[in-house]
Protein backbone atom coordinates (compact mmCIF):
# COMPACT_ATOMS: atom_id res chain seq x y z
CA UNK A 1 0.00 0.00 0.00
CA UNK A 2 2.87 2.29 1.00
CA UNK A 3 4.55 1.38 -2.99
CA UNK A 4 1.12 2.64 -4.00
CA UNK A 5 0.78 5.70 -1.96
CA UNK A 6 4.10 7.38 -3.27
CA UNK A 7 3.33 6.67 -6.53
CA UNK A 8 0.61 8.90 -6.88
CA UNK A 9 2.22 11.02 -4.36
CA UNK A 10 2.36 13.95 -7.04
CA UNK A 11 -0.10 16.13 -6.59
CA UNK A 12 -1.24 18.33 -9.37
CA UNK A 13 -0.39 22.24 -9.37
CA UNK A 14 -2.68 25.06 -10.15
CA UNK A 15 -0.80 28.52 -9.30
CA UNK A 16 -2.82 30.09 -12.38
CA UNK A 17 0.72 29.35 -14.41
CA UNK A 18 0.35 26.43 -17.59
CA UNK A 19 2.65 23.83 -16.77
CA UNK A 20 4.90 24.42 -19.96
CA UNK A 21 4.81 27.86 -18.87
CA UNK A 22 6.46 26.94 -15.37
CA UNK A 23 8.72 24.31 -17.42
CA UNK A 24 10.10 27.61 -19.25
CA UNK A 25 10.51 29.46 -16.08
CA UNK A 26 11.93 26.61 -14.04
CA UNK A 27 14.84 26.00 -16.64
CA UNK A 28 15.39 29.96 -17.12
CA UNK A 29 16.03 30.04 -13.36
CA UNK A 30 17.98 26.92 -13.81
CA UNK A 31 20.30 28.65 -15.99
CA UNK A 32 20.32 31.77 -13.56
CA UNK A 33 21.29 29.16 -10.14
CA UNK A 34 24.24 27.85 -12.25
CA UNK A 35 25.22 31.49 -13.17
CA UNK A 36 24.83 32.07 -10.11
CA UNK A 37 26.51 28.78 -8.57
CA UNK A 38 29.21 29.45 -10.68
CA UNK A 39 30.04 32.90 -9.30
CA UNK A 40 29.68 31.96 -6.17
CA UNK A 41 32.59 29.51 -6.54
CA UNK A 42 34.81 32.04 -8.48
CA UNK A 43 34.13 34.64 -5.99
CA UNK A 44 34.87 32.56 -2.87
CA UNK A 45 38.01 31.51 -5.15
CA UNK A 46 39.40 34.91 -5.47
CA UNK A 47 38.51 35.84 -1.73
CA UNK A 48 40.65 32.79 0.08
CA UNK A 49 43.52 33.59 -3.22
CA UNK A 50 43.68 37.15 -3.59
CA UNK A 51 47.02 38.69 -2.75
CA UNK A 52 48.88 42.21 -3.18
CA UNK A 53 48.36 45.45 -1.93
CA UNK A 54 44.33 45.57 -2.04
CA UNK A 55 44.59 42.54 -0.14
CA UNK A 56 42.21 43.35 2.84
CA UNK A 57 39.60 45.42 0.58
CA UNK A 58 39.47 42.73 -2.00
CA UNK A 59 38.89 39.59 0.65
CA UNK A 60 36.65 41.91 2.52
CA UNK A 61 34.40 42.87 -0.46
CA UNK A 62 34.99 39.07 -1.81
CA UNK A 63 33.43 37.66 1.23
CA UNK A 64 30.71 40.30 1.42
CA UNK A 65 29.78 39.11 -2.32
CA UNK A 66 29.99 35.42 -1.93
CA UNK A 67 28.09 35.38 1.02
CA UNK A 68 25.19 37.52 -0.58
CA UNK A 69 25.19 35.00 -3.35
CA UNK A 70 25.37 31.95 -1.37
CA UNK A 71 21.88 33.25 0.24
CA UNK A 72 20.27 34.12 -3.28
CA UNK A 73 21.03 30.60 -4.44
CA UNK A 74 18.32 29.13 -2.36
CA UNK A 75 15.90 31.66 -3.22
CA UNK A 76 16.24 30.38 -6.97
CA UNK A 77 16.47 27.01 -5.82
CA UNK A 78 13.27 27.47 -3.91
CA UNK A 79 11.29 29.26 -7.00
CA UNK A 80 12.33 26.50 -9.03
CA UNK A 81 10.68 24.12 -6.76
CA UNK A 82 7.44 26.33 -6.26
CA UNK A 83 7.11 26.09 -9.60
CA UNK A 84 7.12 22.23 -9.87
CA UNK A 85 10.67 21.36 -11.09
CA UNK A 86 13.57 20.02 -9.56
CA UNK A 87 16.36 22.34 -8.91
CA UNK A 88 19.85 21.76 -10.97
CA UNK A 89 22.38 20.89 -7.86
CA UNK A 90 25.26 19.06 -9.14
CA UNK A 91 28.74 20.66 -10.61
CA UNK A 92 28.15 18.50 -13.89
CA UNK A 93 24.77 20.36 -14.07
CA UNK A 94 25.86 23.65 -13.83
CA UNK A 95 28.72 23.81 -15.91
CA UNK A 96 26.16 22.83 -18.98
CA UNK A 97 23.87 25.27 -17.98
CA UNK A 98 26.49 28.21 -16.92
CA UNK A 99 26.77 30.66 -19.15
CA UNK A 100 29.99 32.02 -16.83
CA UNK A 101 32.95 29.84 -17.46
CA UNK A 102 35.23 28.78 -14.85
CA UNK A 103 38.26 30.81 -14.13
CA UNK A 104 41.73 28.13 -14.42
CA UNK A 105 44.61 29.62 -11.89
CA UNK A 106 45.15 32.32 -9.81
CA UNK A 107 44.77 35.50 -11.92
CA UNK A 108 46.32 38.59 -10.51
CA UNK A 109 44.25 40.65 -8.58
CA UNK A 110 43.16 43.17 -11.30
CA UNK A 111 42.71 40.04 -13.51
CA UNK A 112 39.98 38.95 -10.36
CA UNK A 113 37.89 41.71 -10.59
CA UNK A 114 37.79 42.08 -14.62
CA UNK A 115 37.00 38.10 -14.46
CA UNK A 116 33.79 39.49 -11.66
CA UNK A 117 32.70 42.15 -13.37
CA UNK A 118 32.08 39.30 -16.50
CA UNK A 119 30.29 36.73 -14.14
CA UNK A 120 28.26 39.59 -12.91
CA UNK A 121 27.16 41.03 -15.39
CA UNK A 122 26.62 37.74 -17.24
CA UNK A 123 24.48 36.65 -14.47
CA UNK A 124 22.36 39.64 -14.73
CA UNK A 125 21.86 39.18 -18.76
CA UNK A 126 21.07 35.76 -17.88
CA UNK A 127 18.22 36.87 -15.10
CA UNK A 128 17.01 39.40 -17.39
CA UNK A 129 16.57 37.40 -20.78
CA UNK A 130 14.14 35.37 -18.51
CA UNK A 131 11.86 38.23 -17.98
CA UNK A 132 9.21 38.12 -21.17
CA UNK A 133 8.32 34.95 -20.47
CA UNK A 134 7.80 35.78 -16.82
CA UNK A 135 5.65 38.35 -17.91
CA UNK A 136 4.09 36.34 -20.56
CA UNK A 137 3.18 33.99 -17.79
CA UNK A 138 1.79 36.20 -15.15
CA UNK A 139 4.32 34.98 -12.77
CA UNK A 140 5.02 38.10 -10.23
CA UNK A 141 6.91 36.01 -7.12
CA UNK A 142 9.26 35.02 -10.44
CA UNK A 143 9.59 38.60 -11.51
CA UNK A 144 10.50 40.10 -8.39
CA UNK A 145 13.36 37.27 -7.35
CA UNK A 146 14.61 38.68 -11.33
CA UNK A 147 14.49 42.19 -10.34
CA UNK A 148 16.32 42.15 -6.94
CA UNK A 149 19.19 39.51 -8.52
CA UNK A 150 19.20 41.92 -11.52
CA UNK A 151 20.04 44.75 -9.20
CA UNK A 152 22.73 43.08 -7.01
CA UNK A 153 24.22 41.78 -9.68
CA UNK A 154 24.52 45.86 -11.91
CA UNK A 155 25.41 47.36 -8.77
CA UNK A 156 28.09 44.92 -7.53
CA UNK A 157 29.51 44.68 -11.45
CA UNK A 158 29.36 48.68 -11.00
CA UNK A 159 31.37 48.88 -7.49
CA UNK A 160 33.77 46.46 -8.86
CA UNK A 161 33.78 48.49 -12.32
CA UNK A 162 35.37 51.48 -10.31
CA UNK A 163 38.33 49.39 -8.37
CA UNK A 164 39.18 49.29 -12.61
CA UNK A 165 39.30 52.60 -13.19
CA UNK A 166 42.83 55.29 -13.31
Amino acid sequence: MAKAQSKNASVRIDIGIAEKDRKKIADGLSALLADSYTLYMMTHNFHWNVTGPQFNSLHNMFMEQYTEQWNALDLIAERIRALGFPAPGTYKEFVKLASIQEVDGVPKATDMIRHLVAAQEATARTARRLFPVVDAANDQPTADVLTQRIDVHEKTAWMLRSLLED
